[in-house]
């Protein structure tokens, strides 16, 4: 492996909180200098970063890359390569795949794609219910033994209250984390933009914001009751989000993401069937945009997310009706995040800890750090 030198770089390790300046030697992929490097280390290769910062790399939460798959709308290394070039060091991988990771042998294939690319760290969030559908558990633990992670039931949430409960109990007993989708499927059934004035002008079917609030009201009660650890990757109301803190606050073991796009968008985005702004949930009202942005410093947020869902040429040129939920964007995650620290919303230390040592606490996974002889999984950008 090539010897680096990283010289003259802002250094900021957001478990510790540090802020310094100082230079970073790298050996076999270890970081052997920190601050000060070795009279004795010689490098490969030097790079100047003067003006730069240096961090962990970012954690991904929900990352689509279509593996397996048919490989039109993109292939694990087409979006590896997309979620590296957006700082990315380690994503979780959306158990919404052809097929549905609900079998081991799905979970199987990702993982030794994975290995073979030597891209980043993938791990795989294993479908919490037979092919998402929410009648049927998966075999968990078989799930696990092949190489999850986490469960999930991706963008869909289980309506049976039983079947949850039932699954909820089998997570906490395995001891891993389960990523819920909240929403009252009945109130949210073919819904495509969030339900208010802009829908009905635009004659579009909405999706009440209250779908999420009683999806996420009935999720944290049976959650208590299994006394299960669970995790909301992309809430799109601030007022389901104040409900899942004051849960949290009480000792629940439970937790929230927020995506970018519902902190810098909102409904007024999707002007004239703009199908980009297709996102699920949907962009909501500008008043709520800026609650959810009021709450990112308050501690009620534990990650941030991109919720990367990338589609290829067959799906443009689709109404807004047919044209698939999500977007793209991995790569803009800094450009993207910066506007947070710039619109006075966050810091940027809390913004590198809502990419970084938040999803790894999340997740379960030891906090990313810059500190001796840990692994040099580094993002480097200018600010």
């Amino acid at each position: 492996m090539t010897r680096r030198w990283l010289r003259h770089l802002r250094l900021i390790d957001p478990e510790s909180g540090r802020d310094w300046q100082g230079d970073i030697a790298i050996s076999e992929g270890r970081i052997v200098g920190l601050g000060e490097v070795p009279t004795d280390f010689v490098a490969d290769e030097e790079i100047d970063g003067s003006g730069l910062v240096a961090c962990p790399a970012f954690i991904e939460t929900q990352f689509q890359a279509h593996t397996p798959g048919h490989g039109r709308n993109g292939d694990l290394e087409s979006e590896l390569r997309a979620a590296a070039a957006g700082g990315f060091g380690t994503v979780v991988l959306d158990p919404t795949c052809a097929p549905i990771a609900d079998q081991p042998g799905v979970i199987c294939e990702q993982q030794m794609a994975a290995t073979t690319l030597g891209l980043l760290r993938v791990h795989s969030a294993a479908a919490l219910t037979r092919e998402l559908r929410g009648a049927q558990l998966s075999e968990m633990e078989a799930l696990l033994r092949a190489g999850a992670t986490v469960f999930s039931q991706g963008q869909r949430p289980v309506a049976d209250s039983r079947i949850l409960r039932l699954a909820l109990s089998y997570a906490a007993d395995l001891g891993r984390t389960v990523f819920l989708w909240p929403e009252d499927d009945s109130l949210a059934a073919g819904g495509v933009m969030d339900e208010g004035p802009l829908s009905l002008r635009l004659g579009l079917p909405g999706r009440p914001q209250a779908a999420e609030d009683i999806g996420v009201e009935r999720d944290l009660r049976v959650a208590a009751l299994a006394g299960a650890r669970v995790h909301f990757p992309s809430l799109s109301s601030a007022q389901a989000l104040t409900r899942v803190a004051a849960a949290r606050r009480a000792g629940q073991a439970v937790s929230a993401g927020v995506s970018l796009h519902h902190l810098l968008l909102s409904t007024a985005d999707i002007g004239h069937f703009n199908p980009h702004g297709k996102l699920l949930p949907p962009l909501r009202s500008q008043e709520n945009r800026e609650a959810l942005g009021r709450a990112l410093g308050d501690g009620s947020v534990q990650c941030l997310s991109v919720q990367h869902q990338p589609w290829g040429r067959e799906e443009e040129g689709q109404t807004f009706v047919q044209a698939p939920f999500g977007i793209a964007a991995a790569e803009w995650t800094l450009p993207l995040a910066l506007r947070l620290v710039d619109a006075g919303w966050i810091d940027l230390l809390t913004l590198l800890r809502l990419l970084t040592t938040g999803p790894a606490a999340v997740l379960g996974l030891p906090a990313p750090r810059l500190a001796l002889d840990t692994p040099a999984d580094i993002c480097l950008f200018d600010p």
